[in-house]
Formats: structure tokens, sequence, C-alpha cells
């Protein structure tokens, strides 16, 4: 997920800090000639939605096997539920997070929780209901806790990014002790075991597999698979240890190969194809491992090496487990110990092996508000687009009544002239083209009842051209612009140019050199977009020092210019042609306007303090850009008169409805700015 999925380093200065909020509505003074007063109206929460990533199987509040997982939120919460009646039996609210892949009991039955982003430890202690305590940073400047596990002891240890280190806090004295980072130039320990008394680690953005000493810190690589080939660009996404093995996915949220390690032996044994994560069981009384492999519950047996389905089959774009283990759940149907486990939207699943019964269950996880991440206006209503959690929702700009639709991560929305909605989405830079006047159906997050058309439709999947997230989209003479950013440990996205009509779809990769396209606009076939230096998880060092701004030639398929507006500034957020013909952009700080023939610098306006940029609308007189993401500013391209502050308002995105409402997020809310006449 993720896009769990990780969030890149690239887009962590775009996440905004809250600011409380009063629910009535503001109002702010204009100065003298511009339209007057503007008034900030609240609309609500528009999405909200269950997404569970880490999660264990250990003893709850009563002594029982529950399902543990924290559900992503600001905050997140520590959850547990009962795997007979899906029942909350802990709901722990963790301050100061987001989210966590990491949670893991100790023998005593402490929960543990290393979580994102602020890169916290936090423990649940039996007999201490819904609170949960915060241990604290254990490593300073790592804000990823990528996954814990603990020791015979109960001791914890934790891999983190973007240092890719490892550390040890002692339970019994709350002692940390910094490992370093485990493999030189490895930025993410995206994955942590014990066994035996050594811990192993998986890194990421290449797959390192390392085994480290607890007591002398030593560290010694296991070399890698055979068969899997070049390591680089390939990530160690889970690492269990099960019974003197290794189970080793190398591979992402989605299926790929697991590798078994014998550590007797210190050999790799076997290859499990097309396995899902996040986890697989421990063994049962025979030693057997349940997993999810080719959407189905399989049983492996490690010492003949083979796997029997179980019948219980998943659907959907995502079917990892979140986690997987054993319970005695005493139902009619279950007798012994059965197969439990919680799936990422909230359901929980069961499989007996003596009877072979099986379910999938909904549970009381709680749904939390989603952070807005993308933002459109339409004709008739507002769409919001979901951050991690994923989701579109269709607002009334009047009300708020929202209509949630679940959904993957949406970078990107659009309408085009025709009513259609098309959704840029993350992961593989993915665009879907949406009907909002028939019933929402997607096979992959949302189905509709059997035979009802797919809505959205899938049209493009960038991942073959190593895309990963369809950052910006635009309508160009009846076609579909996408801006992409790329996929992993690499520089340079691109300009995807999408014909609905014929299906075809060119990709332009490095439109500018190393450079991902963060935003696009258009006018009479020509495509005219904003750049940024970094790359896919920001693990490679840029090439180029500027973002720039460019123009690109649909019918002929040539750039026509490229420039760097603002020198030292890193990254373009937005760009949109302005009421004077110009194109205008920001950039950090700074707003720009330039020629948009050859490409020449006309004006900058220094109006920020920080390097946050933000988006910049234009209607048929004006523009409004927002800065430190906390003002919008309006410019009349038209007079000599300064910029004015239409609103000062903590914010993340900003969409234009009319020439007299603006909209803006602030994480998960949504508001509407009525700009007076």
């Amino acid at each position: 997920m993720r896009s769990a999925r990780s969030v890149a380093t690239a887009f962590a200065a775009l996440l905004l800090t809250p600011l409380a909020l009063s629910s009535a509505p503001t109002s702010f003074a204009q100065a003298d000639g511009h339209p007057g007063p503007a008034t900030v109206v609240p609309l609500g929460t528009p999405l909200a939605d269950v997404l569970l990533i880490g999660g264990t199987v250990a003893p709850g509040p009563d002594g029982k096997p529950a399902l543990w997982n924290v559900s992503t939120g600001k905050p997140a919460y520590l959850n547990a539920v009962d795997p007979v009646t899906g029942a909350s039996l802990v709901s722990a609210p963790l301050p100061g997070a987001d989210g966590s892949y990491a949670v893991a009991a100790a023998p005593d039955g402490t929960i543990y929780v290393g979580t994102y982003n602020n890169g916290h430890l936090y423990r649940w202690r039996p007999g201490a209901g819904n609170t949960a305590e915060d241990l604290g940073q254990p490593l300073a400047g790592q804000g990823f806790i990528w996954r814990v596990t603990t020791d015979d002891q109960g001791n914890v240890y934790g891999g983190t990014s973007p240092g890719g280190q490892v550390f040890r806090y002692e339970a019994a004295t709350g002692a940390v002790r910094d490992y370093g980072q485990v493999v030189p130039g490895q930025p993410y320990v995206k994955s942590i075991d014990y066994a035996n008394g050594k811990i192993y680690t998986g890194s990421l953005p290449d797959a390192h597999l390392a085994e480290l000493d607890p007591v002398s810190g030593v560290v010694t690589e296991i070399p890698p698979p055979t068969g899997l080939g070049d390591i680089q660009d390939k990530s160690v996404y889970d690492l269990n240890a099960r019974d003197g093995r290794l189970y080793v996915r190398i591979s992402t949220a989605f299926p790929g190969p697991l590798f078994v390690y014998d550590l007797a032996t210190r050999t790799w044994v076997d290859e499990i194809p097309a396995a899902h994560g996040l986890d697989v069981a421990p063994p049962g009384d025979d030693g057997e491992i349940y997993l999810i492999q080719q959407s189905e519950l399989k049983r492996y047996d490690p010492a003949t090496k083979t796997l029997t389905g179980t019948g219980l089959t998943f659907t959907g774009r995502v079917q990892n487990t979140r986690p997987i283990g054993w319970a005695e759940l005493n139902l009619p149907d279950y007798p012994g110990k059965s197969i439990v486990g919680t799936l990422w939207r909230g359901e929980m699943f069961r499989y007996n092996p003596q009877t072979g019964k099986s379910a999938i269950l909904p549970t009381a996880v709680r749904r939390e508000p989603i952070e807005i991440l993308s933002l459109a206006d339409g004709k008739t209503s507002v769409y919001a687009g979901g951050f991690l959690n994923g989701g579109l929702s269709v607002v009334d700009p009047a009300t708020g009544a929202a209509t949630f639709n679940r959904f993957s991560q949406l970078e990107a929305v659009l309408e085009t002239e025709d009513g259609k909605v098309w959704l840029g989405a993350y992961p593989e830079a993915r665009l879907y083209s949406y009907d909002p006047a028939q019933p929402w159906s997607s096979p992959e997050y949302a189905p509709g009842p059997p035979g009802t058309p797919d809505n959205p439709k899938l049209a493009v999947n960038l991942k073959p051209d190593l895309q990963m997230r369809a950052r910006a989209l635009a309508e160009v003479n009846g076609k579909i612009a996408v801006g992409t950013v790329p996929e992993g440990d690499r520089l340079g996205g691109a300009l995807v140019i999408h014909d609905p009509a014929t299906g075809t779809t060119q990709v332009n990769r490095n439109v500018v050199q190393d450079e991902s396209v963060f935003g696009i606009t258009a006018r009479k076939g020509i495509v005219y977009g904003g750049t940024s230096i970094t790359g896919g998880l920001s693990t490679t060092p840029p090439t180029r020092t500027e973002g720039a701004v460019f123009a690109w030639d649909v019918a002929h398929s040539r750039k026509l210019w490229e420039t760097a507006p603002v020198i030292g500034e890193g990254t373009v957020t937005s760009v949109v042609l302005g009421p004077d013909g110009l194109l205008w952009g920001v950039a950090g700080k700074t707003v720009f306007a330039v020629e948009p023939k050859h490409g020449k610098v006309v004006r900058r306006l220094t109006l920020g303090s920080t390097s946050i940029g933000g988006d910049i609308v234009a209607t048929s007189k004006a523009l409004y850009a927002g800065i430190d993401g906390a003002r919008v500013y309006r410019i009349d391209p038209s007079s000599n008169r300064p910029p004015t502050v239409v609103v000062e308002h903590q914010h993340r995105r900003l969409a234009l409805r009319g020439d007299r409402q603006l909209l803006l997020s602030q994480g998960a809310e949504l508001f509407r700015v009525d700009l007076g006449r």
C-alpha cells in the first residue's frame, strides 16, 4: 500500500501540521479595489475509512488470542479485535502517530508499536485498557519505524528510515542501543525479525538481507537467493523467522516471490511464487505454515515443500494479511485451533484445518478521517481524493454532503468538458476514467452487484514505464495529459498523453531530464508543466539543482522550451495560465510568470518565508496562490497593486470553483472560501 504506500521523503515537506479551527465561518478583509470580505466555510471531512497495515495475533485483555492492528489516522489507534465476534477489545490512541507497519508482542503480553511519521515507540501493557504509553523516539531523526520484533527477554528491536538503522529498546530499563546503519548505503530497514539470538533485517531500495548479532553488533550479510538476479531496485518487503527458517518476500505490497532460507544449513531451500504479504503464520502443530498465495489461503509444508489450497480466496487489489496467526474460537465448525487474521480494510478472516470451514467477516474497527491529497472542481460537485487510505468523495460544495467511494490513493482528479472524471492513482501511476452518472463499481476496491460494469475503468498502468505517481492531470484537445513521478530509487518522471478515443498512450520520459512532473496545465494543443528534482523515494541524490517549467507540443510530440524559473528552488509545485495569457507558477516561496511562447521569466514575486510550495489557480481576472501552506494571495496581473492576502488558513491543496469561490483542504477537512463581490 501506499501506499504504504511507504511515504516518500520527497513529499514529507508537503504534509502540513494541522491548525485548530472553529467550525464557524471566518471572514477576512480585502485591500481597497479588491472584492471584499472573503468567508471561510467548513464543509466537514468528506473521506473516512479503515486502513490497517501492521498487526499481530497475541493475547488480548482477557488473555485469549486477539487480532491486534493499528488503524491509520490522526492520530492512529492501536486496536484489539475479538476473532470470534469482531468486537472491539482495545482502541487506544497513539498521539502524534499517523499509522504503523510495526506491531509485535513480547512474551509477557506487552504490545509494542513502532510508528510513522514521528518514529515513536508505543507500549500497551495488559490491564491498561484503552491507553498506550508513548516511549518517545528511540533514534533521533528517524521518522519511520518500519517493523519491530521482540526477543526472549522482551526487548524490542526496530528497523528505521531514513537512516537504515536498527535499535534495541531494553524493556527492563528503557535504555536504547543504536546499532547504526545495517547495510552501508541502504536508507530503509524495511523488515526485521528475531530468531535464536540473532536479528535478521531486509533493506530497501536494494534487497540486502543481513544478520545482526545484538551483543557484539557485528553484521553479516546473507547472500541473496539464487535466481533472484540483480538485487538493485528490489525490496525485502517482508521477513518472518519461523521454526528455523526465514521466509523472505522480495517484492512490494503486491504479490512476489517468497524465498525460504534454512538457518541451520545457511542455504536457500525453496521459492514460493506469487506470495502475498505481509506475514506468514507461525508454524502449526505439525510445522505447517499458512500464507496467502495466488489469492488463496494456502498450507505450506516446509519438509516436503508443497502447497495445498484451503478454498478460502480473497479478491480486490490488495490481499495482504495484517496479521495472521492461530486462535481457539470454540465455535461450531471451528474445533481446536483455527487460522485467523485481518485484512487491510478491517475485515477479519478465519479457517479451520479440521473442517475446512472458512469465513470473511466485518469487525468493529473504527473508521478514521482520511487526509485529502487531491482536490478538483466539477460542474456540479467537488471531488476530494484520499491520501494512503485512498478513496474518492463527491462533495456538494454548498452543504458539504459527501458520497464516499472506496478506492486507491488519489494523487490527482480532473473533470473534463464531457463530464467524465479522470483519476490519477498511486501506485503504478494508474489512470482511470469515472462516469459519475453511473453506479460506482471498482473490482479492485469496492465491487458493485454482480454484472455491474467497472466504473472507474482502468485506462493506463505505467508500471512497465517505471512510474509510480500520477501526480497531475490536464485536458488537451480531447486527450488526457498526465504528469508522473518515477518508482523506487530512480530519477526521471514522464509526461504521458492518453487518447480516450483510440485508447492509445504515449509516454514521454525525462521531458525535463531527471525530474518528476508535479503540475501541468494546457491550452491550444500545448501542455505546460512544472517539475521537481526529486525522484521516487528521494534516496538517489538529484542531478539538478532547480525545478523547471516546460512547454510540450502534443501534435508534434516535442518540447518547445525549458526554463528554471527560480534559482535554488528544487520544485515547481503548480502551474496555471493566467488571465493575462502568461504561464504562472509557484516554486517554494516565489510566485513567477513566464511568457509561454519562448519560456522567458517576466515576473517574480517573493511572498513566503519557506520552501513549502503550494497550488496556484486562475479566474478570469485574478490569480490565487497558496504560500507557506498558511496563506492564500490574490494577484491582479492587470494592475500594479501588490499581492494581497485573501485568507490566512493552514492548507495543503487549493482549487478554484468559478470566479467567486476557492476550496481549501487542511488534513482531512475541506473548506470553501467565498470571495465576496
